[in-house]
């Protein structure tokens, strides 16, 4: 059985309007635009992966600077940083391949955790 509440469909831009209605209300399903996720990642990616993927390195950064005042020891950063700011790309890493750009964003992210309390700190690593 299908269970139409949680199908929906995705058309290509030549698909006149007309069909897409036809086929939505006669199937009772939804159509998807192309800006939405699925399982967290984005479901079209074009030639510009950095736009696409600005969500990733934004959610580290509030990760990490919401556990920036709560931790002195170099310990508790530390895993902090494997269990957070490493775990959370990993889905996307393994299903897309990410920009140079972009994977040294996330790591200057991380390197400003690991090595200053406080963001307007700037300390030489």
């Amino acid at each position: 059985m299908i269970n139409f509440s949680k199908t929906n469909v995705v058309f290509s831009q030549k698909v006149p309007y007309a069909h897409r209605l036809q086929i939505t209300l006669s199937l009772d399903i939804q159509e998807v635009l192309s800006h939405d996720k699925y399982l967290g990642a984005p479901m079209f990616v074009g030639r510009s992966r950095k736009k696409h993927f600005l969500f990733l390195v934004d959610h580290i950064k509030k990760r990490l600077l919401s556990f920036m005042d709560r931790l002195t020891s170099w310990a508790g950063r530390e895993e902090l940083i494997k269990a957070v700011a490493q775990a959370i790309p990993t889905y996307i890493i393994s299903t897309f391949q990410l920009s140079k750009e972009l994977c040294q964003s996330i790591q200057s992210a991380i390197v400003s955790f690991w090595w200053g309390h406080h963001p307007a700190d700037h300390k030489i690593h």
